[in-house]
C-alpha cells in the first residue's frame, strides 16, 4: 500500500504540463526572433526631437521652469528659475517668495492656452527638456525677458541678451536682490 521512497530522490513530477510549456516557450522565442512585439526604438532609432502638446485643460504649472502636460512632466530648457520657497527682496527691500512669483509669471505666460513643446532629451530627473510656446508666445525666453528666470551660461547669445535686457530694465528678479537659483539649491540641499 505504501510506496517506499528514498530520501535522496525527488518525487516524480506530473508530465501533463510539459508539452504546453514547451510549445509556449517555442512561440515566445519565434516571436522574439522575428521582431514581433518589440518596440521600434529598441535599437536606438528613437527620434532625437519630439513634439509634445497639451490642451489648455491639461496644462499645469509646477514651478517657474516646469510644466505638467497631461501625464508628462517637462522642464523648460536653457533657463533656470527660482525654486518655490526661495526668498528674494523687492525694490523696497521686502522679502517675498520669488519661486512662487516665477511660477505665477509662467502661469501668466501660459494664460489658459494650449501648449506646444519641442522636446530634446531629458534632465537628470527624467523630465523632458524642451522649448515651449502657448498661443504663439515663447515661454522659455518670455520668462527670461520678464526677469523671472535666468539664462544658462554658455553659447546661447539670444537668451543672454534677453537676460541682460531684463537686468538693465530692472524687471522681475532684477528689481531687487536675489541668490542665483543654482547657488540657492546647493546651499539648501
Amino acid at each position: 500500500m505504501f510506496r517506499r521512497r528514498r530520501i535522496f530522490r525527488p518525487a516524480a513530477t506530473p508530465r501533463r504540463w510539459r508539452a504546453p510549456l514547451v510549445a509556449l516557450a517555442g512561440a515566445i522565442i519565434v516571436a522574439a526572433l522575428s521582431g514581433i512585439g518589440l518596440p521600434p526604438d529598441l535599437m536606438g532609432s528613437a527620434p532625437r526631437e519630439q513634439e509634445w502638446s497639451a490642451l489648455a485643460a491639461e496644462v499645469r504649472v509646477v514651478d517657474g521652469d516646469t510644466l505638467r502636460l497631461g501625464d508628462r512632466t517637462l522642464r523648460l530648457s536653457r533657463i533656470d528659475a527660482p525654486e518655490r520657497g526661495q526668498s528674494c527682496t523687492d525694490a523696497a527691500g521686502r522679502w517675498f517668495d520669488c519661486g512662487a512669483a516665477a511660477a505665477e509669471a509662467l502661469s501668466r505666460l501660459v494664460n489658459g492656452r494650449s501648449v506646444l513643446c519641442r522636446v530634446q532629451g531629458r534632465d537628470r530627473y527624467g523630465r523632458g527638456l524642451g522649448e515651449c510656446t502657448a498661443g504663439g508666445a515663447e515661454l522659455n525666453s518670455g520668462l527670461v525677458i520678464s526677469g523671472w528666470a535666468l539664462a544658462y551660461e554658455g553659447d546661447d547669445l539670444p537668451m543672454q541678451a534677453a537676460e541682460l535686457a531684463a537686468r538693465i530694465a530692472g524687471r522681475g528678479l532684477w528689481a531687487g536682490d536675489f541668490t542665483r537659483p543654482d547657488a540657492w539649491r546647493r546651499r539648501n540641499n
